[in-house]
């Protein structure tokens, strides 16, 4: 095993909570704050410091807007980011053929 295959994604993409992020964005194209707070079960704190991390490195931007009245923030996967996930889904795909 090669152990350097692993080290080709940097560790703010593949954390385990940021990762669950990448994977719903890429499926659902766009998702809001409080749904990605309940489906990854996690605070506003700490879904903030996860969004932020994922917006710093380029994968994510958050778009505001104003949803009945009230203040909302939809996500949605960069260039970037949909690469780097499309990048570890053949990553995965090469491994698993490879076994």
């Amino acid at each position: 095993m090669n152990k350097n295959l692993y080290l080709q994604f940097d560790p703010v993409f593949l954390e385990k909570t940021r990762l669950t992020i990448m994977t719903l964005l890429y499926k659902e194209q766009k998702v809001s704050f409080n749904l990605l707070k309940d489906l990854t079960e996690s605070t506003d704190g700490g879904l903030y410091s996860h969004m932020q991390k994922l917006i710093q490195a380029g994968y994510v931007q958050g778009e505001k807007i104003i949803l009945e009245n009230k203040p909302s923030t939809n996500y949605r996967l960069t260039l970037k980011g949909r690469e780097t996930y499309i990048s570890y889904l053949h990553f995965l795909r090469n491994e698993i053929s490879n076994d």
